[in-house]
């Protein structure tokens, strides 16, 4: 069992049975009621496992969100908070969320406001929510085309990383954590990027391999989120690709959805090239990022249909100030800088590059 220290929470990577999780359950939360988050897939797939391996939840109140991005809203957290209120839970009970990125974003913004914080703890069940998500305590829900523009910082109890619940993940899904997983690599460790894009395929999602992707990341990102909790400084790189990424994702959310991997990965070829532009990243590094992402993740024929859309998402992105759009730059791969300034032009510069990128003849 593997243990990381993010922030004020644990992360333990390894066998859910072996975790502490049982000890919680049966000495910390011995008198608590338990509520348990899932959506439609993880119900179906996952739910039976935990209840019949961990007896003291046979008596967990389940919770079912529907699944997708575009039901990350307020109107589904109010029918959630109607559902505790009924079942009577208290500010003693703990709520358990059992999913992907979006389980997790919407269970703990839920634990977080429900009578002014419950306790949550978080076993993800996607690459997704395993290397980001559910990591540093940051909550979310959709408002419209704006990702994430309601949230809370609440740090969650534990997060239990059990790689078993990969098994049955669709490629989309998995590509789509990989992006983030990329995205570690980029921000701060140049080796773990060579060695990934090394990697054959079916070297990569090998369980030993498996293994080794969510221990470095995890790590990558539970070292930032711990220098700086609230993303006052540091904790900002974790945002490269997203300010780019979260405008195409939101731009797509009901056209043609595209997945927030996808999204983030379109997102750091455009931002890698603003880095370029703006003298930080050399050309070589950037069209090594450019091959990366291309030969993984497509970008959508009709981008450019959607530039002045995209620049308005971006003027209202939460990370921005007074003074207009923030982002981060790559200054080489492996290290990256934040609080960079754009406008208006750089943001179409960058999204005519990224459709080219693809579609230039």
């Amino acid at each position: 069992m593997k243990k990381i220290d993010c922030s004020s929470c644990i992360v333990e990577v390894g066998n859910l049975e072996l975790s502490s999780f049982p000890q919680l359950l049966t000495e910390t939360y011995k008198d608590a009621r338990k509520v348990i988050v899932v959506d439609e897939n993880t119900h179906d797939f996952c739910l039976e496992y935990l209840l019949t391996v961990f007896p003291t939840l046979e008596e967990a109140e389940v919770i079912l969100l529907p699944a997708g991005e575009e039901n990350k809203v307020m109107e589904v957290c109010f029918q959630v908070l109607e559902a505790l209120s009924e079942y009577g839970i208290v500010r003693s009970d703990l709520v358990i969320t059992l999913g992907g990125g979006v389980v997790s974003d919407m269970g703990g913004f839920i634990a977080s406001i429900y009578k002014r914080g419950l306790d949550c703890i978080h076993i993800p069940t996607s690459l997704l929510g395993m290397v980001d998500a559910a990591l540093g305590g940051k909550t979310g829900i959709d408002l419209g085309s704006y990702k994430n523009q309601i949230g809370t910082f609440h740090n969650p109890k534990a997060v239990f990383v059990d790689q078993r619940f990969l098994a049955s993940l669709p490629e989309e899904e998995w590509k789509s954590g990989f992006a983030e997983v990329l995205k570690h690599a980029l921000i701060a460790d140049k080796q773990e990027w060579e060695r990934l894009i090394a990697s054959k395929q079916n070297e990569l999602f090998s369980d030993e391999s498996v293994s080794q992707i969510l221990e470095k990341s995890i790590a990558i990102k539970s070292q930032v989120v711990t220098e700086d909790p609230q993303e006052n400084g540091k904790r900002k790189v974790l945002n490269f690709g997203h300010t780019i990424g979260h405008a195409i994702e939101g731009y797509y959310l009901e056209l043609n959805r595209l997945s927030h991997g996808n999204c983030i990965a379109l997102g750091m070829i455009a931002e890698a090239f603003l880095s370029n532009q703006k003298g930080t990243l050399n050309t070589e590094e950037l069209n090594e990022v450019v091959q990366v992402m291309r030969a993984l993740y497509p970008c959508p024929e009709d981008l450019l249909t959607g530039v002045s859309v995209m620049t308005e998402l971006m003027k209202n992105d939460k990370k921005n100030d007074q003074l207009g759009v923030r982002i981060c730059f790559l200054d080489r791969i492996g290290e990256c800088s934040w609080n960079h300034l754009i406008d208006g032009n750089d943001i179409k510069m960058a999204l005519n590059y990224l459709y080219q990128a693809y579609y230039k003849n």
